[in-house]
């Protein structure tokens, strides 16, 4: 088995307006010095499958297909292997 963790980016020519609310938010506070925020996503899972292989192609699929939208996001992920129960 294998824990994947997974950086999914908006790109950066992408406008992210999470990233600019939280940005104006600072200025409101008086953080005056906060600049060119942006917000990404971090998502978790476990593959059970043996090989690292197998389990790096399922990720990668799983990431393109389902989590990421390919025209605006960009993404990484690491596997660790874990021991099953």
């Amino acid at each position: 088995m294998y824990k994947v963790k997974v950086l999914i980016k908006r790109r950066q020519s992408i406008l992210d307006p999470q990233g600019k609310a939280a940005e104006q938010g600072a200025k409101l506070l008086g953080y005056n010095n906060i600049k060119e925020v942006r917000i990404d996503k971090q998502v978790e899972f476990v593959i059970d499958v043996l090989d690292e292989q197998a389990a790096e192609i399922e990720a990668k699929e799983f990431c393109s297909k389902l989590l990421s939208n390919p025209i605006m996001e960009d993404f990484e992920f690491s596997l660790v292997k874990i021991n099953g129960n």
